[in-house]
């Protein structure tokens, strides 16, 4: 008798890398951090896509919250085209509120105006990344778009998500695949 081990269909903590052939520009080259995936649909995050003219503390001076010396460095990501007036800030298991969604043992989720807070006291998790904005999908849409050649998976790696700059995140998850990425075609089904 054979045992066959079935793995999780659902990408819940993995990143989705752009195919250099994504036909949606506003995903052209975007690593997307998967917060939720089921039988519903999926969500995730930009992570490398900064808005420019938007930093923290223009959010904040927007949400009448003070802000602080810890509030300098913060940069504010498009985490995708749906509902772009809503923030969510994904970070590590050091921090959880009443409204933090956990996604696995190393990262959360958490869309409240109380994380802001605490980051700008310097209270909020060590590693995070504030996002407007997210990338959804219905039903089944994420499957077929990975089975379409739009994206490619690898698991997450906090290091990616929260050190790499912005700018090499996609090349840095790519390697992690091992993909030499003057081999990717932009057409699916050639090399």
């Amino acid at each position: 008798m054979t045992l066959e081990i079935e793995e999780d269909p659902y990408l819940a903590g993995q990143l989705l890398l752009a195919m250099p052939g994504m036909e949606d520009e506003r995903f052209s080259k975007t690593v997307i951090y998967v917060c939720a995936h089921n039988g519903d649909g999926a969500m995730g995050l930009v992570i490398n896509q900064p808005i420019a003219d938007l930093s923290f503390n223009d959010l904040l001076e927007q949400l009448n919250l003070a802000q602080t010396a810890h509030s300098q460095k913060i940069s504010v990501q498009s985490g995708g085209p749906v509902e772009q007036g809503r923030g969510f800030v994904l970070h590590g298991p050091d921090y959880q509120h009443e409204s933090t969604m956990v996604v696995n043992s190393h990262m959360s989720l958490t869309g409240t105006i109380d994380i802001l807070k605490d980051i700008a006291e310097g209270q909020g998790p060590k590693d995070h990344i504030l996002a407007l904005g997210y990338a959804g999908w219905g039903p089944g849409q994420l499957d077929s778009e990975i089975l379409a050649n739009g994206w490619l998976t690898v698991d997450a790696d906090e290091d990616i998500v929260f050190n790499v700059d912005v700018d090499k995140k996609w090349e840095s998850a790519m390697g992690k695949l091992g993909i030499d990425l003057s081999l990717l075609s932009e057409d699916a089904g050639h090399a």
